[in-house]
């Protein structure tokens, strides 16, 4: 449908003043709520990290773009909801303790609302008992670290131990990330995925999830 193209056309080109009244087009159309996030914002989104991935477009580019599909799931969400639609899976994701950056962080949560998980942000300076304490509560699929520094990067591997001694470690799947971290550490500490990127660690927990079913 035409509209839906524009929707993921105006997110891909940062359209953010647009973004809503497309989508509130597209519900005026009487389109379902869920195809307007999987054809419309989803569809931007999924080209959005694809350039990102390939060093075409850069962070302020994918936060824009980013933004604006917030704006137009918001506009969803009431419809989402009473069509019974569930997110694909949950994921609980933080800065660990002792770090305060956050735009990786933040990257990674929106790449994964972008492939339709429920993503559940503890912000920074997380410690490993809040990490698994929300996890458990909510249930999640994924815990996702994130660190910029050598001195906290440390910290991973008290997350993965908080889900071990708390019973807890084959319940989720622990993803870590940030400029310091590899694949080589994150195999030490006994997380479950290392990624590069934002976009990488979206595709590696849909990857999960496709291999669940």
């Amino acid at each position: 449908m035409e509209v839906l193209e524009k929707i993921s056309t105006a997110l891909q080109k940062r359209k953010v003043k647009e973004i809503k009244s497309l989508v509130q087009e597209a519900i005026d159309a009487g389109i379902p709520a869920e195809k307007i996030l999987n054809e419309g914002l989803i569809d931007g989104m999924n080209i959005i990290g694809t350039k990102f991935k390939n060093g075409e477009i850069y962070v302020p580019e994918v936060m824009m773009s980013a933004r604006a599909m917030k704006d137009g799931t918001e506009l969803l969400k009431p419809m989402l909801i009473s069509a019974g639609v569930e997110a694909c899976g949950i994921v609980v994701i933080g800065t660990v303790e002792g770090d305060q950056h956050d735009i990786g962080k933040n990257l990674v949560a929106m790449m994964m609302e972008s492939k339709g998980f429920e993503v559940i942000d503890l912000g920074t300076n997380v410690t490993a008992d809040k990490f698994i304490e929300i996890a458990i509560e909510k249930k999640a699929d994924f815990v996702c670290c994130s660190a910029l520094l050598t001195t906290t990067m440390i910290n991973m591997r008290k997350v993965v131990k908080k889900a071990e001694t708390a019973g807890v470690r084959d319940q989720f799947t622990i993803m870590v990330g940030g400029a310091p971290v590899n694949a080589d550490f994150a195999s030490k500490i006994g997380a479950d995925i290392y990624t590069p990127d934002a976009g990488s660690a979206a595709e590696a927990a849909m990857t999960v999830l496709t291999a669940r079913k």
